[in-house]
């Protein structure tokens, strides 16, 4: 009977990569939780507040650095030991 070499299981990134990722999602998920709310209960009533600046500046802004941010860590060479 062969026996097969050991091959050793790796991670594809290396764990600066993982790091940057994590945080790419966090920010992702704080410009979406910036963008939600301002609604009103009564559809009769008009709620100014979802134009402020956090809901139509702030938030998508930060959604998309998130997403930068998520590319920049699949992209950038991780420390693999």
């Amino acid at each position: 009977m062969k026996q097969l070499p050991s091959t050793k299981k790796e991670f594809l990134f290396g764990p600066k990569n993982y790091r940057m990722l994590l945080l790419a999602i966090g920010v992702i998920a704080l410009g979406f939780v910036l963008m939600s709310g301002g609604g009103s209960d009564d559809p009769n009533v008009f709620n100014p507040a979802i134009f402020n600046f956090q809901r139509i500046r702030l938030a998508p802004t930060l959604v998309l650095v998130g997403f930068g941010l998520a590319m920049y860590s699949i992209l950038l060479n991780g420390d693999k030991k």
